[in-house]
């Protein structure tokens, strides 16, 4: 199914069911299916509470997610991972729904176009540019990714380049500072530094709010967390505890020498 596809189904649904269909289910799907067509239509995909809530102007929890729910036990929504919480992002998929009744709104829409007169002028869906400037970007893979100019990438994904260029400077920093060896991360590789960046935002549903938080903990006095994250790929891995470990106390001392250790033998 197309964006349209998927249109007509749920206002065939809506149509049908108006005593249960209310604009913020309306509201929801659509943004859903905005950012499965921004994500290049991606069977399962990460949808961050905060983003939609603030995107649609929806302020209580416990509202949208009543939506939302309602909306996955109307099948146009499938929940592949549910959210613990307001601040963590769901991860669903889109569903297939073809069981909606199309006669009784396709009756009551032909009958308010009788007056009008049919034009004759096609219509062109727009090819989803996200896709192909992927595409684009497989072409700089291979490239050391601070060689990479930062005018060759594709507008769209700026953002996530330079965050990938804020945290591989501060990796290198980092090892600086402990004298260790920065061959391996002054030489890796476009994909290997801006791919987790992407995914994180994208599939995982990383907020910018998060990462600057991860950036803050690892540019601090905490010297646990530079030792373990020196690459994105690593950060992509280990976000999640960094960002919650970072609320707690970390006894430096007794894990000084093992981060010395790993630090000293990164390359």
């Amino acid at each position: 199914m197309n964006g349209y596809e998927f249109s007509r189904a749920w206002f065939d649904f809506s149509f049908n069911h108006s005593n249960k269909v209310k604009p913020i289910h309306t509201a929801i799907y659509f943004f859903a299916i905005e950012r499965c067509n921004r994500l290049g239509w991606k069977e399962t995909f990460g949808f961050p509470t905060d983003l939609a809530m603030e995107a649609l102007g929806i302020r209580n929890y416990k509202t949208y997610i009543r939506a939302l729910e309602d909306l996955v036990a109307w099948k146009f929504i499938e929940w592949i991972q549910k959210s613990k919480n307001q601040y963590t992002a769901n991860v669903i998929a889109l569903v297939k729904n073809t069981k909606a009744p199309p006669k009784a709104l396709d009756k009551a829409l032909s009958g308010q176009c009788t007056k009008q007169v049919q034009s004759i002028a096609s219509i062109d869906k727009q090819l989803n540019h996200k896709q192909i400037n992927l595409l684009n970007l497989k072409t700089f893979f291979k490239k050391e990714f601070l060689k990479v100019n930062r005018s060759e990438i594709p507008e769209n994904y700026l953002g996530y380049l330079d965050w990938a260029l804020k945290f591989q400077k501060l990796f290198l920093e980092n090892l600086k500072n402990k004298g260790a060896p920065t061959k391996k991360t002054e030489k890796a590789s476009f994909k290997e530094c801006f791919e987790p960046i992407r995914l994180m935002m994208e599939k995982d549903g990383v907020s910018q709010e998060q990462l600057q938080l991860a950036y803050e903990l690892l540019n601090g006095s905490d010297e646990f967390w530079k030792g373990i994250i020196l690459s994105t790929r690593k950060l992509r891995e280990k976000i999640g505890s960094l960002i919650a470990q970072g609320k707690k106390p970390v006894k430096i001392k007794t894990m000084d020498l093992q981060v010395q250790h790993k630090v000293q033998n990164y390359d």
